[in-house]
């Protein structure tokens, strides 16, 4: 025989909620209200599998030379032709996509997406590419000036989905700093909210200083300050194994749980599109460089300089190399003495 649970109502929800003014900076509801704003949304939808989902402010960090433009704009290409299926696949409808690219002139994004610039890729007419005016020359407010023509563009368009690339380009600063970090992404968050935006920021990461250690939110360039903002981080490895793969880690989530293991992609060319393919899922330990390996490496680069360059500082030699601390190369020149 079967019961069915009957609860007594509690007092808040027979009882009428009290009225609080709601034109301030701080919103209060009851928790059932909550429930029931929330079933009036629509589900949010991934845009690039379980990395980064409609809504969502994500981060992608890289090293230098490691992919994370193209992967950036492999994404925007899947979202434009709503592209399904895979573990990287979109779950949302074909839909506009701006793209901020302050990294590549056109030549060089041509180069990318040709066979030695001919036979070109055709992108999808909703993949729309912002770069910045060569001639514009009015620095003194550019930072100002960025986020107007920004603004006054997703107006336009009416782009649900922008990405940044990459996040230092938006300040005549280094955003390694939290303080310039945390004031650039207020403006995108700002961005963000008043167009209801789906919103990848691409960062970087200062030189790492232990390769064999794994990928952390310690990585990411003004770390704390961003990953406060975002919904969803994820990050580009290179692996020791194979110098054409590449693997992605997602450190954040709050749409789904973290994946323990990391995705393996084999970045290439494929006749006229350079991006990553998937190989699968694997650990991240067998693809980090060895300890012993890193720490030999480490020696020979100081040791070459320091004979380029006999009459510079520990510190100038540490900069050098990609160490932190002159006393690092200290300890590395007493055991091995010009």
């Amino acid at each position: 025989m079967e019961y069915a649970l009957v609860t007594k109502p509690s007092q808040e929800t027979a009882q009428p909620a009290p009225s609080i003014p709601q034109n301030g900076l701080l919103i209060v509801k009851t928790a059932n209200q909550t429930i029931k704003d929330a079933i009036a949304q629509p589900i949010p939808q991934k845009l690039y599998g379980d990395l980064w989902f409609e809504g969502e402010t994500a981060i992608l960090f890289a090293d230098t030379n490691l992919g994370k433009s193209i992967m950036a704009v492999q994404i925007a290409d899947g979202i434009t032709r709503g592209r399904r299926g895979g573990v990287t696949g979109s779950e949302a409808n074909s839909q506009p996509v701006l793209y901020l690219d302050y990294e590549l002139s056109d030549k060089q994004f041509e180069k990318r997406y040709s066979a030695e610039y001919e036979q070109h890729y055709l992108w999808d007419s909703k993949f729309l590419r912002v770069k910045i005016n060569p001639f514009f020359v009015d620095f003194e407010d550019f930072e100002k000036q960025m986020f107007k023509e920004i603004e006054a563009i997703l107006e336009e368009t009416g782009c649900k989905i922008l990405i940044v690339d990459n996040v230092t380009y938006l300040k005549m600063q280094s955003t390694e700093s939290g303080k310039e970090a945390m004031s650039l992404m207020k403006q995108l968050t700002h961005l963000k909210h008043k167009f209801s935006l789906s919103l990848l920021v691409l960062a970087h990461t200062p030189k790492r200083q232990h390769l064999s250690s794994p990928l952390t939110l310690n990585d990411l360039a003004g770390s704390k300050q961003l990953s406060n903002f975002a919904d969803s981080i994820f990050c580009v490895g290179k692996s020791h194994q194979d110098s054409t793969i590449r693997y992605v880690k997602q450190l954040k989530a709050r749409s789904c749980p973290v994946e323990e293991e990391v995705y393996l992609f084999r970045l290439e060319k494929n006749h006229n599109f350079l991006g990553f393919t998937f190989e699968g899922m694997d650990v991240e330990y067998v693809h980090l460089k060895p300890a012993d390996i890193v720490k030999s490496e480490l020696t020979e680069k100081v040791i070459e300089t320091k004979k380029e360059y006999p009459d510079w500082s520990l510190q100038q030699i540490a900069d050098k190399v990609g160490v932190k601390h002159k006393m690092t190369v200290q300890r590395i020149l007493d055991k091995n003495p010009p």
